[in-house]
């Protein structure tokens, strides 16, 4: 091996090293996001008919109101457990799903309507939802929101912004690798507080919690 192959290779080895160290203090862990499949590379996952964001009330997405909701899941080691997130996209609230399964369409089914019992009809209007397949049984849970449950397109995290947002800051509490089914209900809900009780910039520094409860109050 050459003196120029060597030092090349002794160069790109100490830059990997450097850039290994900057990303260990990102928030996410990671330089970049990883190649998402394109459209066109997706199978369709659902039986039941779908509907795409396109057809989300306008409401939804002027933020104009209390009740249209993002969600996604978070996954843990190896994908083998995860947590529901759920943020309604006015007033940033937050709310966890228990999922002590295997992430199956059911699992996330009976998660959903325990947790969203807990919040009145009138802020439970939309979801909007990426295409995954725990996401099978939309048609079972589309009764638990006034104006129906949408789709993101395919590989556009970006048109659920609220919730990608809102699963960064989760990170924090719930670090990639970790095994998401030791944590339980208490833990969820506990996470919850904080997040909903923290006061935020892009509200005139008032809580989701606070900007809940007006539109409760008003209603």
């Amino acid at each position: 091996m050459c003196h120029e192959t060597i030092y090349q290779a002794l160069y790109n080895g100490a830059k990997g090293g450097l850039s290994r160290q900057l990303t260990r203090k990102l928030r996410t862990g990671r330089p970049l996001r990883k190649r998402r499949r394109r459209a066109h590379e997706r199978t369709p996952r659902f039986i039941a008919p779908a509907l795409l964001i396109d057809h989300r009330p306008a409401e939804a997405e002027e933020r104009s109101r209390v009740g249209d909701w993002e969600g996604d899941l978070i996954t843990g080691r190896g994908g083998l457990s995860a947590i529901g997130t759920l943020v309604c996209r006015r007033s940033r609230y937050i709310k966890l799903i228990h999922l002590p399964g295997r992430r199956t369409a059911e699992d996330l089914i009976t998660g959903l309507h325990e947790t969203l019992a807990e919040l009145p009809e009138s802020v439970r209007l939309t979801l909007t939802w990426d295409q995954g397949s725990e996401m099978a049984g939309h048609d079972q849970v589309a009764d638990l929101f006034a104006e129906g449950v949408f789709f993101a397109h395919a590989g556009k995290p970006w048109q659920r912004p609220t919730n990608e947002n809102s699963n960064g800051l989760l990170r924090q509490y719930f670090p990639k690798g970790s095994d998401l089914r030791t944590y339980t209900v208490e833990d969820l809900r506990r996470v919850e507080e904080r997040l909903n009780t923290w006061p935020r910039k892009t509200l005139d520094w008032i809580t989701p919690a606070q900007v809940l409860a007006a539109s409760l109050a008003s209603s």
